[in-house]
């Protein structure tokens, strides 16, 4: 099976990250995407490295990246539209939703699906491409899939996948009830991260990285009332989202991507979790398999499918409100003890049910069984 991964990272990692590069323009393609991958942002390589394990011809490109994909374009002698004003703004959180995205990216990712010739084209971010590009890649003959854990896209987008994956278990139901075929799919931890950041000193008692946005606010309103008891360290991006007179602003330490972030956890006692509010009553976030694959000891909501994930008081804490986040933050800081055995346990509940090595044979699975289908449609 070939299979061709369509990703796309946060408008404000890929600007850091290329500031940061010594003339990125005058590098090939190929060092352009293995430099990003190798920063470890999001779910990097962890789905091509581990397909690759069991036979899938895979490759991976970052769709929203205009370095990387434009030299991609270069390379291959690829035209497409030109950049606009407006393109800017497209290509910033949220606004996207309101404006559409740059056809550039449609144009080179649709050449791209024409050069590899992927059985599957396997899409990370549902309203990347626009429906009409979406037809066009389905007339290749590729089955067309979407994994998703965010607030929906426009349906028109919806409508043109063969297949979509969900870790939220409620929209499993809501697109088999638009017609669209659909299975629940957790995310993992990647161990190889274990050997490249290292073991850390564990020098900060609570942190929180993540995103601060309008889908958060629930959230945001819990961690604030954490940082007005407790020295909290927060790290993330969407600060202009915080009132001017947020507590959290006076713990904060700025953005933290890819390695920087696991680092982090890996220095970190205690590491709160929060879900995105259209979650849902479902724990299902990357931050769960994150923290504990990192050794912290993870604080998160009570959820109704945590169970299913985690135990509960021996691998990860809960908490059903602010007050009983604050009453059990404080009684495992003084008992560290028990919070290294929850620590440890959770940790290799991940490691030894929760890893991308695990997750990639599930799809493998999965991903066959819809391509079948699709070629005796």
């Amino acid at each position: 099976m070939r299979m061709l991964i369509v990703d796309t990272y946060y408008p404000g990692f890929l600007r850091s990250f290329w500031k940061k590069q010594a003339s990125p323009k005058d590098k090939s393609y190929r060092d352009q995407l293995l430099g990003l991958l190798t920063q470890r942002f999001g779910t990097s390589d962890y789905y091509s490295y581990n397909l690759r394990k069991i036979g899938v011809d895979v490759k991976d490109i970052v769709a929203n990246d205009e370095v990387s994909q434009k030299t991609w374009a270069k390379e291959n002698s690829v035209l497409y539209k030109s950049s606009t004003v407006l393109d800017k703004l497209r290509l910033l959180p949220y606004l996207y939703r309101f404006l559409g995205r740059p056809d550039w990216i449609s144009d080179i990712v649709l050449a791209q699906v024409n050069h590899f010739h992927p059985n599957v084209v396997y899409l990370q971010d549902l309203s990347i491409i626009p429906p009409k590009t979406l037809k066009k890649i389905k007339l290749t003959g590729a089955l067309l899939v979407g994994q998703i854990a965010c607030p929906l896209p426009p349906t028109e987008n919806l409508r043109e996948f063969d297949l979509i994956l969900t870790s939220f278990p409620h929209y499993v139901s809501l697109f088999r009830k638009k017609g669209i075929d659909s299975e629940y799919f957790r995310i993992g931890f990647e161990s190889r991260l274990l050997d490249e950041i290292g073991p850390h000193k564990r020098i900060y008692d609570i942190t929180f990285v993540g995103s601060f946005s309008p889908y958060h606010l629930a959230g945001t309103k819990l961690l604030e009332s954490v940082a007005r008891h407790l020295p909290v360290h927060i790290w993330g991006n969407g600060l202009e989202y915080l009132s001017p007179t947020s507590p959290l602003r006076a713990h904060y330490h700025g953005e933290a991507w890819g390695k920087e972030m696991y680092k982090i956890l890996a220095k970190s006692k205690i590491v709160i979790n929060r879900h995105i509010s259209s979650a849902g009553k479902y724990a299902n976030n990357m931050r769960l398999y994150e923290s504990t694959g990192m050794g912290a000891m993870l604080m998160t909501e009570q959820r109704i499918n945590l169970s299913n994930l985690f135990e509960p008081g021996k691998e990860v804490v809960t908490y059903r409100s602010s007050q009983e986040l604050l009453s059990r933050l404080q009684y495992y800081l003084a008992h560290p003890k028990e919070r290294e055995k929850i620590a440890l346990a959770g940790q290799n509940r991940t490691r030894t049910e929760h890893t991308y090595v695990q997750r990639m044979k599930e799809l493998d699975i999965i991903l066959k069984k819809y391509y079948a289908k699709k070629r005796q449609s």
